[in-house]
């Protein structure tokens, strides 16, 4: 029998209770058919993240928790983690009931959180210097909200595709917030918590608990004007 996809939850609430979901993803590697090691960085990374999310919706009945991947890599057609993405969804259903549902996703997790977005029960998106390569699909995002964040000078992903990915994603019916952010890189880890901060708020945001947090005041928000931000829920 496989293993759950879907890891402990970070809040308290009973699921039988729970009014809504996030769910973390964390990045990889292109190609990789290794089984992730027992201390895998990229889920670390990601892990104040759950706490910043955790902390932010606290009370309002949202449980968070991370999605395991099968193997470290994207792996070419095959997309294990979207597959395994996609069997946390499940789970958490089976646990919660349809509620409704955030992925928050870092490098390859940003480009699963895009690809998993289809489900029914996925409002939006915040993708963290996400990968975007070309010909990324975006149909199935009509009527999600999608955030993205990308310090233009990272060097592992690039932010010009996640731009571009954006475009396309607005002209196929999703509302679209992109904030270049002033420093991180690809790791995040220069302005951390500004990082953490401004995608837990806007979680709750997207989960209609709270007003869309306003772009960090050093940020260019790329997006402003029709069919941007001034359209966000």
């Amino acid at each position: 029998m496989p293993r759950p996809a879907l890891l402990p939850l970070f809040t308290g609430t009973p699921p039988s209770r729970a009014k809504a979901a996030v769910l973390v993803l964390h990045g990889g590697r292109a190609d990789d058919l290794r089984p992730l090691p027992p201390v895998n960085l990229p889920a670390w990374r990601m892990r104040p993240f759950a706490t910043a999310i955790a902390r932010t919706t606290a009370h309002e009945g949202v449980l968070v928790a991370h999605v395991r991947y099968r193997y470290r890599g994207w792996n070419g057609h095959h997309a294990h983690p979207v597959t395994d993405t996609r069997r946390a969804l499940d789970e958490l259903r089976a646990l919660t009931g349809s509620v409704p549902v955030v992925l928050i996703g870092h490098s390859l997790g940003g480009r699963t959180a895009l690809r998993a977005a289809g489900d029914p029960d996925v409002k939006g998106v915040v993708a963290l210097a996400p990968w975007c390569p070309p010909g990324e699909p975006t149909a199935h995002l009509h009527d999600r909200t999608v955030v993205a964040l990308h310090d233009e000078a990272d060097r592992v992903t690039s932010a010009a595709d996640t731009w571009a990915f954006l475009a396309r994603a607005r002209t196929a019916g999703a509302r679209v917030a992109g904030i270049a952010m002033p420093r991180g890189g690809h790791t995040m880890i220069r302005d951390a918590r500004r990082w953490q901060r401004f995608t837990a708020e806007a979680a709750a945001a997207l989960l209609g608990l709270a007003p869309f947090p306003e772009a960090p005041t050093d940020s260019v928000d790329v997006f402003a004007g029709p069919g941007g931000p001034g359209d966000r829920p």
